[in-house]
């Protein structure tokens, strides 16, 4: 049987855009919950993988045995999955559990949000058999690309030296009050992984962590179905009038549209084909995609309040890389965007990708595969 792909979904009348309101709620609560559970049952087992004769801690170590390393399995892993939510989750799962340490989990979260503009990247080959709509849609694709590598850069180097980061994040984390002691209560929801654990799984930490993100998988792309049915019809077509003509709006929208929808690869993909066809330009859409990063960066938020609420050893710290996630979105838009001639450098960057993408499109799958994928891979293997 071949899989719906999204669009099949929304034209599909038994897909959550077609059902009644209170079906979709429904839909929208039980995802959320299936993805709770998923972020236990992660949790739970990669504890037990870590108390078994597999050293989990040391492979991470050495995976992100430095920042370099970090962002590259940062990258990859959110490449290969495409979403950096699920890539975040992990992170901050690994982190309240104790496994990562924060200063390792830093470039990881930095590399995901470069991996998850991939996926807007493909979008964007929609229109490669176009030769002028791709040079358009490639560069509105790649300008969230750039900004991010400007972003880590910048704020990557600060980080290591400086703790511009993590210093604030952990300042934000230990000033909110029940973090350090699990002090929230548990839910339904911690109970049922529990079970699920020790009576289903027989505390076998690998079959947990594996089930566990299988229903993380599950979750993220139910979440994003539910809560586009809900949202984006609503909103698609007032987008041209109403937002991108003032360009704290776009960002303001980008980040309230995507902390709704939960997903910045649906966000940012959603504007490529207006930008295609000439509706809309690279630099009305930029402001659009930061706020996109900002608001992306909830999932992770949401991570770190479950290992609050379940107790978790170390959930100070993984609340902290969730803060440290916004954080380094925030201050990669200060310090970027305010500036126009700094503001203009991944602009430029995506409309030279444009031409060249226009000139030869194997330019274009010569620039996804080699900076997504296969530098990556390479860069792993030799550091």
């Amino acid at each position: 049987m071949v899989p719906l792909s999204e669009d099949d979904l929304d034209n599909d009348p038994n897909t959550p855009s077609k059902r009644p309101l209170w079906e979709r709620l429904l839909g929208l609560f039980l995802t959320m919950a299936v993805f709770v559970v998923a972020l236990e049952l992660m949790g739970d087992g990669i504890k037990a993988i870590g108390q078994g004769s597999f050293d989990l801690e040391g492979f991470l170590r050495t995976a992100t045995g430095s920042p370099l390393l970090g962002l590259i399995t940062g990258i990859l892993v959110t490449s290969l999955v495409q979403s950096s939510s699920t890539t975040t989750s992990l992170v901050v799962t690994l982190v309240a559990t104790g496994t990562l340490p924060v200063p390792a989990a830093i470039p990881v979260i930095m590399g995901a949000n470069i991996g998850t503009t991939v996926t807007n990247t493909i979008v964007s080959m929609g229109h490669i058999t176009r030769p002028q709509e791709f040079k358009l849609a490639i560069a509105g694709a790649t300008v969230h690309d750039f900004f991010n590598w400007m972003a880590v850069l910048i704020l990557l180097p600060l980080e290591i030296l400086f703790g511009v980061i993590s210093t604030p994040a952990l300042a934000i984390a230990e000033a909110i009050p029940g973090v350090d002691s699990g002090g929230l209560g548990k839910t339904p929801f911690d109970q049922l992984a529990k079970f699920l654990f020790e009576s289903v799984f027989a505390e076998n930490g690998w079959i947990t962590a594996a089930i566990g993100l299988t229903l993380l998988f599950i979750a993220l792309r139910y979440l994003v179905v539910f809560l586009k049915s809900l949202v984006l019809g609503r909103s698609e077509g007032a987008l041209d009038r109403y937002v991108f003509g003032n360009p704290m709006v776009a960002m303001l929208f980008g980040m309230v549209l995507t902390f709704m929808v939960q997903s910045s690869s649906v966000t940012t993909s959603l504007v490529i084909p207006l930008i295609g066809a000439g509706v809309l330009t690279v630099r009305k859409v930029f402001p659009y995609m930061l706020g996109a990063n900002v608001g992306t960066t909830a999932t992770g938020m949401f991570a770190a309040a479950i290992a609050i609420t379940s107790g978790e050893p170390a959930a100070v710290a993984g609340l902290e890389i969730a803060i440290c996630h916004t954080l380094f979105n925030v201050f990669g838009i200060i310090l970027i965007y305010p500036i126009p001639f700094i503001r203009e450098i991944p602009i430029r960057m995506a409309e030279f990708v444009g031409e060249l993408a226009f000139k030869n499109r194997l330019y274009a799958v010569a620039y996804v595969a080699g900076l997504f994928y296969i530098l990556p891979v390479i860069l792993e293997l030799i550091f």
